[in-house]
């Protein structure tokens, strides 16, 4: 009876699999469940008012003299500590509380709260006590923590831990951002070509001592789901693990099937496991590119060079739309570069990081190879005439894009409807006007970016001590469509307005720097020794008209003692809003603003000195009377800010913080004013 039943099973498995369109729609409609189950329905074995917790560690890193943990109990949770002494399988009871993670507040930027769900990860715990409940017993976390401590010991250890770990959070932010502008980025995850080298080792094995099929059918499905446990269940390896595992067993079933089927319904199965993988930049790529190159294995002939060429053009182009939604910009020489250094990093970095790991004193050899690459990436990511920014697209936009890349594959002579799509994309800024002023949230300081059509000007860059912003505002700025900053203004010498301005210039092309008319403090004269260096030309100013497309914007800073009284100001207009943003000036600025200018009706006012009572008088704020009133401000800030005689004064008015609506955009469109809070 059961005989029966398994043929019969099998007999509709292969009819099942055999159908040419059933996993495309099925694949589809779990693309399309995940994300309205990812979108409105979130769920959590959590409510928030927990604070006892008995855990095990499941993750352990070390970055920068801190601990990041991942932790489990009824679900994950992630928290960072100064000192961690417990080990990767110990069990712990923790006191603490737990916070929802955090958005990103400056828009088009990296969404952290996305990254963590697409691993199951919804809460961060603060953690206040932690008491040891038992130790790691484990005999495969004891192996990968003796890994970690070999790993540890090796220079360029960033790229073990990527390649044999599957984390590439060890690399700087640097490095990152070199491959990143050479179209390298994915070079440095670990997926399919690795595990196809993991088998060909196996097999090599297998054949010389005449493994039989079975035996070694079992033996590499171990192996593989050990990899794919070793790799933390990195996509790329996790896709590539289960599509082999399955085709195996339905090839040792001798159920045939096309190889996109299998990948299809690996995806469904991870999408059942996991609906938030549909935020993971890597998932998208690896299904995608993947389920592309098997539909077009038919035309991929030739030698092993013309085949790498084709495969390395097909997968430029199907991840052309993800990389512009996700990065704003393509160097169009990523497929060629790709094509000389993905062998190297295949057959040469990911064999050494095994090798080196194993025989640790041919780590000099290692490091030399590493130093030599990572100089070639920098030339490369140095060749920028081929680099285009784009403006952040919706998903209609997306969809257009792969309408034209599926008739591409179909016929060559459609190339020119992508090239059209890219073209009107690329000239969006000529093509549909957009004036907008965004204040950023950059906790304690000012972040300013004002935007008409394709020019765009900056005041202010944020920064502190403990973190700058240059990263998140060239990010934003590029999701703009905009790949320069005309004009830079500094409207003071604090490092809260200008702490980032000293990265920020290495980042983006700027054409003008403009200072204030104080002295040059220590700050900016740290910052124009770099623009001597890069040859930015730079002006202290008093008065300053310039128009950019559809605002006319006037710039006023006086000589005054320190650097908040001689911050600068600034009336900004356009055919229907005024606004005027005050810098960091205080009261004494004020009263020679009102004595040299006519302040009448103004529609906004960006407040003095993120609220400080020391400026927005009475009479100034009464003059200006403003309809809405934009304070920047850290949240819980160690000045009580803003203060509560500031809110007093300005009550007539709509006032907006940054540190509750996060970063505030006005948009300006013909006579309606549209405000954009990234916290709602």
């Amino acid at each position: 009876m059961l005989k029966e039943l398994g043929k019969a099973f099998l007999i509709r498995l292969k009819k099942v699999l055999q159908y040419k369109y059933f996993w495309f729609l099925i694949f589809f409609i779990f693309i399309v469940f995940s994300y309205l189950r990812t979108t409105f329905i979130k769920k959590s074995n959590y409510r928030g008012y927990e604070t006892e917790f008995n855990v095990v560690v499941i993750e352990k890193k070390k970055k920068n003299d801190k601990y990041t943990i991942v932790l489990k109990e009824k679900e994950k949770l992630i928290s960072t500590i100064d000192n961690f002494p417990y080990d990767v399988g110990d069990i712990i009871y923790i006191k603490g509380n737990l916070e929802k993670v955090k958005k990103n507040t400056i828009p088009n930027t990296f969404n952290y709260e996305k990254y963590l769900q697409s691993k199951n990860i919804s809460w961060q715990l603060k953690i206040n006590s932690v008491k040891l409940v038992k130790e790691n017993s484990n005999l495969w976390n004891k192996i990968k923590k003796i890994i970690v401590k070999r790993i540890e010991r090796i220079p360029y250890k960033e790229y073990l831990y990527a390649f044999l770990l599957g984390d590439t959070s060890y690399f700087n932010k640097n490095i990152r951002n070199k491959y990143q502008l050479s179209g390298l980025s994915y070079i440095l995850a670990i997926g399919s070509l690795q595990v196809m080298i993991v088998l060909k080792i196996l097999n090599t094995i297998e054949t010389r001592f005449k493994i039989k099929r079975l035996n070694k059918l079992i033996t590499n499905i171990l192996i593989i789901i050990f990899y794919i446990i070793f790799t933390s269940g990195i996509i790329g390896v996790l896709r590539t693990g289960l599509c082999y595992i399955i085709k195996s067993i339905l090839d040792y079933k001798k159920i045939n099937t096309k190889y996109h089927n299998i990948i299809l319904i690996v995806g469904i199965i991870l999408l059942i496991i996991n609906p938030y993988y549909i935020n993971d930049i890597g998932f998208l790529y690896s299904f995608s590119i993947s389920l592309v190159i098997s539909l077009m294995q038919g035309k991929i002939k030739g030698n092993y060079a013309r085949r790498l060429l084709i495969i390395s053009l097909i997968a430029f182009i199907v991840g052309l739309p993800i990389t512009i939604y996700n990065n704003y910009e393509v160097n169009f020489l990523a497929w060629f570069i790709s094509l000389i250094l993905a062998p190297v990093f295949n057959f040469m970095v990911f064999p050494l990081c095994i090798i080196v790991l194993i025989f640790p004193f041919i780590s000099p050899i290692f490091s030399l190879i590493i130093s030599i690459i990572e100089n070639i990436v920098n030339i490369f990511s140095n060749i920028l005439f081929l680099t285009f920014t784009f403006r952040k697209i919706s998903m209609f936009v997306i969809i257009l894009y792969y309408i034209a890349i599926t008739l591409l594959f179909w016929k060559m002579k459609y190339f020119f409807l992508l090239l059209i799509i890219l073209f009107l994309h690329y000239n969006i800024n000529h093509i549909i006007q957009e004036d907008l002023v965004t204040f950023l949230d950059v906790k304690e300081g000012d972040a300013i970016i004002i935007k008409s059509n394709n020019e765009l000007s900056l005041i202010d860059t944020g920064g502190s001590n403990y973190y700058e912003y240059s990263d998140e505002i060239v990010k934003y700025i590029k999701s703009l469509g905009v790949n320069k900053i005309t004009k830079m203004f500094l409207t003071h010498g604090d490092y809260d307005h200008m702490g980032s301005s000293y990265n920020l210039v290495n980042k983006i092309k700027v054409d003008n720097i403009y200072f204030n008319n104080n002295d040059y403090n220590l700050n900016e004269k740290q910052l124009i020794n770099i623009l001597n260096k890069k040859r930015i030309p730079y002006q202290k100013i008093n008065t300053y008209i310039y128009q950019m497309n559809n605002y006319v914007i006037k710039v006023k800073s006086y000589n005054l003692d320190t650097e908040n009284d001689s911050s600068m100001m600034f009336f900004i207009s356009n055919r229907n809003i005024k606004m005027i943003l005050m810098g960091d000036a205080t009261i004494k600025s004020e009263k020679l603003l009102m004595r040299d200018y006519e302040l009448s009706k103004y529609h906004i006012l960006k407040v003095g000195h993120h609220g400080s009572k020391s400026s927005t008088s009475n009479i100034f704020y009464n003059t200006i009377n403003p309809n809405i009133s934009i304070i920047s401000v850290g949240n819980k800030n160690i000045y009580h800010l803003p203060h509560y005689e500031v809110l007093k004064r300005i009550n007539n008015s709509k006032v907006y913080l940054t540190s509750k609506s996060g970063s505030i955009t006005l948009k300006f469109n013909n006579k309606k004013l549209l405000i954009e809070e990234s916290v709602s």
